[in-house]
């Protein structure tokens, strides 16, 4: 009988189980993870190599217009060492991680997750999967409400492949806005990236001119209606308010607008 259960322990059957709990489902960007990981032993004794978590989230890549998802690792955890449990045996791992400042916000689509997983020689490995909401940083935030003071409004967020712009991530989170009321009639749309840190936040902006004219429209058959600017605001001029920042956003998209 142990023979047998060893045999359907290696194929996850009757072997240990994990099974993850966050304190907390909704988090910022920047926030401390806290949770435990609890081990229940199965019906033989098996030996855990490590207990690791890793977060995770998902992106969309283009090619040959077909769009493909692909997941990527934001960061990995080693909790543990080896550790022996034996049958019924019953372990909790409590742990603590801090988000990257780079993490999604889980808009529209966007999903982050933890998954858990205990490494075994000669096993499936089992794991545990957990959503996290995560909210924009306090940084991109204030950004976020300064481009709806301008009248723009969220048309869809994603996650989307652009190595040139991830800053090491092969993707970025692009934010894409419908015109406010007194850009109709200048602006297609406008995109975000978001790049907060320590002391202040960079934004990526896109802003995509309203073809006017033969001129206009063969700019944009070759994307030359889109501009490209790089905008940085410190800690100091952020908490100035969202009045400040979304008056120097109008500077530069009436500028790129022309």
């Amino acid at each position: 009988m142990s023979f047998f259960n060893r045999v359907l322990a290696s194929v996850g059957i009757g072997g240990t189980k994990v099974d993850t709990r966050l304190a907390e489902g909704r988090y910022y960007a920047g926030d401390e993870v806290q949770g435990k990981v609890f081990i229940q032993g199965g019906n033989v004794e098996q030996r855990i190599e490590e207990v690791y978590l890793h977060l995770l989230t998902d992106y969309v890549r283009e090619h040959d217009d077909h769009k493909y998802n692909h997941t990527q690792t934001l960061d990995k955890f080693r909790l543990t060492g080896p550790i022996q449990v034996k049958p019924n045996d019953q372990l909790e791992v409590p742990f603590a991680f801090r988000l990257p400042l780079y993490t999604p916000s889980t808009f529209d689509r966007v999903q982050v997750w933890v998954k858990t997983s205990l490494d075994i020689d000669n096993a499936v490995d089992p794991d545990d999967h957990d959503g996290l909401q995560i909210l924009p940083h306090p940084y991109t935030g204030v950004v976020l409400k300064a481009i709806e003071e301008l009248g723009f409004q969220i048309r869809k967020v994603e996650n989307s492949y652009a190595p040139r712009y991830g800053r090491g991530l092969p993707f970025v989170q692009e934010f894409e806005f419908y015109p406010g009321r007194q850009y109709y009639g200048k602006l297609d749309e406008l995109e975000a990236v978001f790049y907060p840190t320590e002391d202040g936040i960079e934004v990526l902006l896109e802003v995509d001119r309203r073809a006017r004219g033969f001129v206009g429209l063969l700019e944009e058959a070759m994307d030359a209606d889109e501009s490209k600017v790089l905008l940085r605001f410190s800690q100091s001029e952020l908490e100035r308010g969202t009045g400040y920042i979304a008056s120097k956003l109008d500077e530069e998209i009436r500028y790129h607008a022309r």
